[in-house]
């Protein structure tokens, strides 16, 4: 796990520098590009967001929870508590 740490830590260092050495005017253009793909980002699932919950119907089933295990065409007496199984242990 230290190793990994330290690895990661290597190569933040190396962005880092490699960051500091651009020219300042390359940094501010790669900083409104990120900005500019995160507020279109946020625009798009937003706009998602608002086009699913415009368009829903507002109807919600409701039905009865059904056991998938008892739903099996075997008999339900061989099914055990097993919770108890393990505390008489």
């Amino acid at each position: 796990m230290k190793k990994i740490r330290t690895d990661m830590n290597k190569w933040f260092e190396k962005l880092d520098e490699h960051w500091r050495k651009l020219p300042l005017r390359k940094q501010h253009k790669y900083t409104l590009y990120f900005f500019a793909g995160y507020l279109l980002l946020s625009a798009v699932a937003i706009f998602k967001v608002w086009y699913d919950t415009s368009k829903s119907n507002n109807d919600m089933a409701i039905e009865h929870i059904e056991n998938p295990v008892l739903k099996k065409k075997g008999s339900p007496a061989h099914l055990k508590d097993t919770l108890s199984t393990i505390l008489k242990k």
